[in-house]
């Protein structure tokens, strides 16, 4: 397939083993073959002119990599038309970034300065531009902090919440052109953190794009013409509408990602081209990313791993569970690729939800009693999961944070993770549940049996393997297991109305924590932690829904992000984390059963710099972006 050149008028067009500028002379940029008739033809300047003044110089070779060529395009998988966000994730062009050893480091900034916690003053690189040529600078940080963040119709309920210190805002502020200053009264230790996200908040946004769509920039008129041609009912839907920056959906919203949307509305294949002002240089002068053009193909979860095994991806994981590897082994040699197995670093592969805030009543006051989580936690067979579906290959144990984790304690792992059917009865029976009906199955204080209903996504295969072996567990302490599958989406909303009884997913995102890490995720403080949805709600929403935490544990989490929060220093934080750790482990908040499954990763033996191990991470690591994918490279420079 040609590579596709989007018209420009539509398109409008972390640390890396990086040595600063003055160890390494900034080497002469090269022009890519990919723009060089737009450059010809004078509708696009040289390279030299279209990158920043400062580049972030990318020394490949320092990282044990080999420089590599421009050119190809790189085909990918993904299951559903609104994961073409996943350019986004992969990409990973951050204002701060992690980089090989989970650090952070400068990206999309030239340089930052943090003064306690309390004063980050984020430096730009003069002459960075958006992918439509406009100028990057200040201003457009300060579009959406007093045009967006700060404009009830765009937002409601005001700037979000990583910007709020115990519900106070800071004071943002914007000396030149390549400085913006973000102050608080008081730390907020995680800020940083919250840029680096696989999915970030985007603290800035195309301005000179938008002003169009805002009513406070546009012609009335002419705005009022754009709101009629999207069929929206405002002027702020049509804002929104528009400023997706995460979605990736508007081929005209400039970006500073490696690669551009190039189509336009829902389609089979998506295209995504080279951003020919993106900020990344090699040792050699070669503009990243390496591959011209990303095609991301929408097809089937059934069918991710058949195609994969077809030769018809240059690098693919999402879709793929351990259990394809067999499949994929075996189309190696006609298919043209290899699989490499990562380690996932997720603090558990597959973990049970039991859900504190459902809202039968009498579950409820059942799954808060943690006799009931700590029996239902013995009372599995972990190492015949493991032996079942990883061959052994993954750790059984309780959720906790992974090895790399400077956290990482076994005992935290082992804790109420022993498989003891005896202990399990005998913690069933002192709670209280003694009854059982004629099959055995013990009886709820109101007469119904004890028949526990857990929900699933419906997406992973070793989920529903995983709970046909736990019913047989649980049968044999007189729990029944009853699995319910559902659409992601679905299950999602029944956790957060309080509809399930319980629900399984992946442990926490981040299994690889470190001090500067916010452990949010630990404490009730979002609904999506799916033990506790109401408890989340309550502080997402600052009381106005959901329910405060009513159970000591629970209150004394929060009482640590606090501590954690008002740290003077490293030690102090990482006492917070550990007590967290701990009382998770103590309270079985969520039923982890193992962690560090292999995720099976397909790569073309045509591609370089892939690396042979690595951790397949959301949090932190945007998956591939952590490993730098705009460094990766055809070996011939074609796809």
């Amino acid at each position: 397939m040609s590579n596709p050149r989007p018209l420009l008028s539509i398109t409008s067009a972390l640390a890396l083993a990086v040595l600063p500028l003055a160890a390494l002379a900034q080497p002469s940029v090269q022009e890519s073959a990919f723009w060089s008739q737009e450059v010809s033809a004078g509708d696009l300047p040289p390279a030299a002119d279209r990158i920043p003044a400062e580049p972030l110089v990318v020394n490949v070779a320092a990282k044990g990599r080999t420089p590599g060529l421009q050119g190809g395009t790189l085909n990918t998988m993904v299951t559903r038309s609104k994961d073409i966000r996943q350019m986004v994730v992969y990409g990973y062009a951050r204002l701060v970034g992690y980089n090989e050893t989970y650090d952070l480091v400068p990206d999309i900034l030239e340089s930052f300065e943090n003064e306690g916690d309390r004063k980050f003053t984020l430096n730009l690189r003069e002459g960075h531009k958006w992918s439509s040529g406009d100028p990057f600078t200040s201003a457009d940080f300060e579009y959406w902090w007093k045009h967006i963040a700060n404009n009830e119709e765009l937002n409601p309920t005001g700037p979000p919440d990583f910007v709020r210190v115990e519900g106070e805002l800071p004071a943002v502020t914007f000396p030149d052109a390549t400085t913006v200053v973000f102050e608080w009264r008081k730390p907020n230790p995680s800020f940083l953190q919250v840029l680096a996200q696989a999915v970030p908040p985007f603290i800035y946004r195309p301005s000179a794009y938008l002003k169009q769509f805002h009513k406070d920039f546009a012609d009335p008129d002419a705005l009022q013409d754009e709101i009629d041609y999207a069929r929206v009912k405002s002027w702020a839907a049509l804002h929104n509408k528009r400023d997706n920056m995460d979605k990736f959906d508007n081929p005209d919203l400039p970006t500073l990602q490696p690669w551009i949307n190039a189509t336009a509305g829902k389609k089979i294949r998506h295209q995504f081209v080279r951003n020919p002002y993106y900020h990344r240089i090699d040792e050699n002068g070669v503009q990243l990313p390496y591959i011209d053009t990303v095609e991301m193909e929408i097809v089937s979860g059934g069918l991710v791993a058949a195609k994969s095994n077809a030769g018809e991806a240059d690098l693919q994981a999402r879709g793929l569970d351990f259990r394809d590897i067999p499949i994929l082994r075996k189309g190696e040699a006609n298919g043209n690729y290899r699989t490499e197995l990562w380690s996932s670093g997720t603090a558990s592969q597959i973990a049970i939800y039991p859900n504190l805030n459902s809202a039968d009543d009498v579950w409820r006051e059942t799954l808060r009693d943690v006799r009931v989580r700590r029996a239902l936690s013995v009372a599995i067979n972990r190492a015949a999961i493991n032996k079942s579906l990883y061959f052994k290959l993954a750790k059984p144990g309780a959720m906790t944070v992974l090895e790399q984790s400077p956290f990482f304690d076994q005992a935290l792992r082992d804790e109420w993770a022993q498989y003891d059917p005896e202990l399990a009865n005998t913690l069933l029976d002192e709670a209280g549940f003694t009854e059982r009906d004629g099959y055995g199955i013990r009886r709820l204080p109101d007469g119904r049996p004890m028949e526990l209903v857990v929900e699933t996504a419906g997406e992973r295969q070793e989920v529903e393997n995983a709970l046909q072996i736990i019913t047989d567990d649980w049968r044999d302490v007189g729990v029944k297991l009853v699995m319910r599958p559902l659409d992601r989406d679905i299950l999602r909303n029944r956790v957060f109305s309080g509809t399930t009884m319980a629900s399984v997913w992946y442990g926490w995102d981040n299994g690889l924590p470190q001090s500067y890490t916010s452990p949010a995720y630990l404490a009730p403080t979002d609904q999506v932690f799916l033990s506790w949805p109401k408890w989340g709600q309550f502080y997402q929403t600052s009381g106005a829904v959901g329910e405060a935490p009513d159970i000591p544990a629970a209150q004394r989490l929060m009482e640590l992000l606090d501590n954690w929060n008002n740290a003077p220093d490293a030690n102090k934080r990482s006492e917070a984390w550990h007590e967290m750790l701990q009382i998770h482990a103590d309270n079985v908040f969520a039923i982890g059963l193992v962690a560090g499954a292999p995720q099976p990763v397909v790569v073309s033996n045509r591609l370089r710099n892939v690396p042979k191990t690595a951790i397949w991470a959301w949090e932190p690591g945007a998956h591939f972006g952590v490993h730098r994918m705009d460094e990766f490279y055809f070996e011939d420079g074609e796809g």
